[in-house]
């Protein structure tokens, strides 16, 4: 009689008779064999950043804001906001598929605007973070765009940009957005990139801030873009994670989203609280759709719906409380934009620092567009090989691609910093 076969943990076991003991392992191939090995660990900014024992290094590597010492920064009204929170002493229920109502239509008001049109025909939903935004709205586009699944991003563009949109089922395009030469925006070449796509493509846009490059265009370049958008028949889908963050005036950074809304683009757009509310754990977000009319907007949510349910079943309530607590609350909402302006106020001021610190030094090099970039981040024009010296000799750690995080600068290490950068660049 043949022996009796087990399997155990994805390996073939011949048991001979009953006894277990007198088992003889035939091997054979692991369940997951055939799962490739992902491209090698580059050691990251972080770790490097660790293992430096230099006490004056410096890591401008971080993609969450720092305070002028340094530290994680928790906004006084998110602690006012989660203390009220905490002392209610709510319950843990599950909430409904696309979060807490009173969440999403204060984050609707907040990026629309309190008079916008789009509000009565809006379908949106809680979503966790900006990046689950996104992943809902490329899978809704898959599933129901009726032009070619193609989206197409700028270069470049936030490095999960691609794989989100990918994943969704899109097809990832690209569209010329920096000029490298300039250190600026390729304006030309991004218009003419939007008249050249096949009609009725997707284009992504950053309403402000733009990840990582910190350079947007202006009012009336986006009344450009809009115009070309809209001659050409594109969707556009923004990703607006830094609302308020970037200039400190939340009603100036949604102008983009504002006005394309106003020239009659339905557009759909991803919304992060990390930034701005520094809820970076708490994962808030919303993703919207703007709908033609009410009876579209019921049909966008109930697929919505349909979406989110397999995905994650809800989203989480506790960041959710504390953003509409702030946004629902007067006192608080006028504190909150108080101390969203002082953070953008700070990374404004350390840009101009590092300029200032730069031309004293003798720099012959024209830093004039460390302070006309916004935002957290700043492409500063050095070649991958110069930020391998800076890391490297002082201790000055930060992307290969010469983008630095602002919000590493401090009043106490911009001199040595300005003084690093210009033993590489002059």
């Amino acid at each position: 009689m043949l022996p009796a076969i087990r399997i155990i943990g994805g390996r073939r076991f011949a048991v001979k008779g009953a006894s277990a003991l007198n088992a003889t392992v035939v091997r054979s191939a692991s369940t997951w064999a055939n799962v490739p090995q992902g491209p090698p660990a580059i050691l990251g900014i972080t770790e490097a950043f660790k293992a430096d024992t230099f006490d004056k290094k410096i890591n401008l590597g971080v993609g969450a804001y720092r305070d002028n010492a340094g530290k994680p920064y928790v906004l006084p009204s998110v602690r006012a906001a989660e203390d009220k929170i905490v002392a209610a002493r709510l319950n843990k229920e599950y909430a409904g598929i696309t979060g807490l109502p009173e969440f999403t239509k204060a984050a609707a008001e907040l990026a629309y605007g309190k008079d916008s049109s789009a509000l009565d025909r809006l379908a949106i939903t809680q979503s966790i973070s900006g990046t689950g935004a996104l992943r809902i709205g490329g899978a809704f586009l898959a599933r129901f765009y009726p032009g070619a699944k193609n989206i197409y991003i700028p270069t470049p563009s936030w490095a999960n940009h691609g794989a989100v949109f990918t994943d969704s089922g899109l097809k990832v395009e690209k569209y010329r957005y920096y000029n490298k030469d300039t250190i600026g925006l390729d304006f030309e070449g991004m218009i003419a990139d939007i008249k050249a796509a096949p009609k009725g493509s997707i284009f992504l846009f950053h309403a402000c801030a733009h990840n990582p490059t910190g350079v947007d265009p202006t009012q009336e370049q986006w009344k450009e873009i809009s115009k070309a958008v809209a001659d050409a028949g594109h969707f556009s889908f923004f990703d607006m994670a830094y609302q308020g963050f970037a200039s400190g005036d939340t009603n100036k950074d949604a102008f983009a989203v504002r006005h394309f809304v106003e020239q009659g683009h339905n557009i759909c757009l991803a919304q992060s609280f990390a930034k701005n509310m520094g809820l970076y754990g708490e994962r808030v977000g919303a993703f919207s759709i703007v709908c033609e009319n009410a009876e579209e907007k019921k049909r966008v949510d109930s697929q919505i719906k349909i979406l989110v349910r397999p995905l994650y079943s809800n989203p989480p309530i506790h960041g959710a409380r504390i953003a509409s607590e702030i946004l629902n609350t007067p006192a608080l909402y006028t504190q909150w934009l108080g101390e969203v302006k002082e953070m953008a106020d700070r990374i404004i001021t350390m840009r101009a620092l590092l300029k200032d610190n730069l031309e004293k030094l003798g720099s012959q090099h024209d830093w004039s567009h460390i302070t006309s970039q916004i935002g957290m981040f700043a492409y500063t024009g050095l070649t991958p090989e110069q930020m391998d010296v800076l890391a490297k000799e002082s201790s000055v750690y930060a992307t290969r691609d010469g983008r630095i995080s602002v919000a590493g600068i401090t009043t106490a290490n911009v001199g040595r910093l300005a003084e690093s950068i210009f033993k590489v660049k002059g």
